[in-house]
């Protein structure tokens, strides 16, 4: 069967959408199949229930918590749960200082982390690096030293609950991405051995003098090296002993217990971050598949980071290390071989794409006032209850009913395209809200509900500007195969400034809203890029093809475009290419007189 060559286009344009079609449910059902995502979409908090935790702030020493402390931690933990999606996560207070988080579904590991972690980011200078148990005293300098510690370890460290095994690099200052063996480099030693304690040798600064900088061994006092001394990373209430004073030299552990270091001073701030993403680490050639975080400071931080990289590149061990701090303990330690200038830096290991992002969200908004710990995990039961769903969907399937009533009853069987083209839309979308429930964790709500139901009366009134507008040309007493493309001609501007208002007004509410009503305003927005290409790529090729048949061109009584039932006006041929029905219209009026 041979293929009209006027239908060739609106063909490949039926193609592509196909394509997109089969693209997605492909998609699904591989993650479904292969991977940990479900085929339905996931309900929200009103509709599935899920997990309430109440966290309380861990008070040190005479800390006392004040109501803007509170409130910050509120907005911070909210950032935190949102941050890769639409989870919708009720977050409240409770007595002035506990917090009330309520997820959907079962959080896991991670997740629970992140809310009760400060996240509090620094970079201080090495002094120390050492075996994790306890040692041999420390000696206090009697001046300038260059210190040997009294045991040596790898600077690999792993991150409870968010990345098993993290080491940094950084952007150099050609703003070129250097790895270890350029700008920074890492203990090569695989596991901690001990080694004889040296004496610091001295360079004639006197006992007590104020240090000079950061890296100066003049921070080893006496109390601080017998907190060294004393240290034993495999004891938790020493862990959690652990002050992190970033005006003062700090004795800590790494986060995998597995070596203990003296550090200066904090020089670089994790306030100072503007920005923090994670990814799989690129080289030149392709991707490596390893995870990263990938760090952006401000003109401050840069020029801090900047400063110290530039200080201690020509320093001894350990005291050309950086220590990267992350609430309270080393994540990592690399050795500076070059200054780094660029404001950029990075933290890889072998993170998973979920760690890496949990620990991108908290470094991006922020540390928390204070740390947290669970007072109470409950479950519990979902707000709404399935009766309310059930009306919800009624409501839609009531509403999609009336759509296509009218449709069939003012368009005949021209309403069938729109039929067919909720259909389509609604198979996309439903595609849609599954992958993005895996991949960003969008939850559908009530709210969100409705506005999948808004969504079919935005829907429907652009295939009713469309034809409306073929049926206009057809009045004029345009072919219809002309009315067709014409008409589209001319509804396409309307239907892209119809559809533009509406999702500028769901991105403006998506913004300034709180709470559900943003599930509202999210499907909102993908409804209305549905709508526009389902519009583009079926609707207008699929009347194309229409207008070719005998039923549909040759204007059926049934078709919706009967040019007789339209009204159309009879075109007449007067002479030199002009076409009027001026003609009949005085024909007419003769005749009656």
């Amino acid at each position: 069967m041979a293929i009209n060559p006027r239908n060739r286009g609106p063909l490949r344009t039926l193609s592509v959408l196909i394509v997109i079609v089969f693209g997605l449910y492909g998609l699904l059902a591989a993650v479904s199949t292969w991977g940990d995502a479900q085929r339905t979409p996931k309900l929200g908090l009103d509709l599935e229930g899920g997990t309430q935790l109440i966290l309380a702030p861990k008070i040190v020493g005479n800390q006392k918590i004040n109501e803007g402390q509170v409130t910050k931690a509120v907005d911070i933990i909210r950032q935190r749960v949102d941050g890769s999606g639409i989870a919708e996560a009720e977050v409240t207070t409770q007595g002035g200082s506990n917090i009330v988080v309520s997820l959907p579904g079962t959080p896991d590991k991670a997740t629970i982390a992140s809310l009760q972690k400060s996240s509090q980011l620094r970079f201080r200078a090495v002094l120390v690096e050492g075996s994790a148990a306890p040692a041999a005293p420390v000696p206090t300098p009697t001046g300038t030293a260059t210190s040997t510690p009294t045991g040596t370890a790898t600077s690999k460290a792993s991150v409870s609950g968010a990345t098993p095994t993290a080491k940094a690099t950084a952007t150099s200052t050609t703003g070129a991405k250097s790895g270890f063996p350029q700008a920074l480099s890492r203990a090569t030693t695989p596991t901690p051995t001990p080694r004889p304690s040296a004496t610091p040798t001295s360079t004639g600064t006197t006992p007590g003098a104020k240090p000079v900088n950061a890296s100066d061994p003049a921070w080893i006092t006496p109390e601080v090296g017998k907190a060294y001394t004393a240290l034993d990373c495999s004891n938790p209430k020493d862990v959690q002993a652990i002050v992190d004073d970033p005006t003062k030299p700090m004795v800590t552990c790494s986060a995998d217990g597995r070596a203990k270091y003296i550090l200066g001073p904090a020089e670089v701030l994790g306030s100072e971050v503007t920005d923090a993403s994670s990814g799989q680490k690129q080289t030149q050639g392709g991707s490596t598949g390893l995870w990263q975080v990938v760090l952006t400071f401000d003109s401050v931080g840069t020029k801090s980071f900047c400063d110290v990289t530039s200080r201690i590149v020509s320093l001894p061990t350990p005291r050309n290390q950086f220590g990267i701090v992350l609430d309270n303990q080393v994540i990592s330690a690399p050795v500076a071989q070059s200054a780094i200038c660029a404001g950029n830096a990075e933290i890889s290991g072998t993170f998973t794409a979920a760690s890496a992002k949990v620990l991108a969200d908290q470094l991006k908004f922020g540390a928390l006032p204070m740390s947290f710990e669970v007072l109470t995990q409950d479950d519990i039961s979902p707000q709404l209850g399935g009766d309310q769903l059930q009306r919800g969907l009624l409501a839609g399937l009531i509403g999609l009913l009336l759509v296509v009533l009218y449709s069939l009853l003012q368009y005949r069987m021209l309403g069938l395209v729109t039929v067919s083209s909720l259909i389509i839309a609604a198979a996309i979308t439903y595609a849609l809200v599954t992958l993005l429930g895996w991949s960003y964790g969008f939850r559908m709500t009530l709210a969100g509900v409705t506005g999948l139901i808004v969504s079919i009366g935005i829907t429907a009134d652009s295939f009713i500007i469309y034809f409306e507008r073929v049926r206009d040309e057809v009045r004029e007493g345009r072919q219809l195969r002309a009315a067709v493309e014409t008409g589209w001609a001319r509804a396409r501007r309307t239907i892209l400034i119809s559809d533009g208002v509406n999702f500028l007004a769901a991105v403006v509410l998506y913004v300034l809203a709180a709470s559900n009503v943003r599930g509202f305003a999210f499907t909102l927005m993908l409804t209305t890029i549905v709508d526009i290409v389902v519009v583009m790529l079926f609707t207008h090729p699929l009347l194309s093809i229409l207008a070719g048949t005998k039923f549909f061109g040759g204007g059926h009584k049934w078709s919706g475009l009967d040019p007789e039932r339209l009204g159309a006006r009879t075109i007449v041929y007067s002479g030199r290419g002009r076409v009027t029905i001026a003609a009949q219209r005085a024909a007419a009026q003769g005749s009656q007189s």
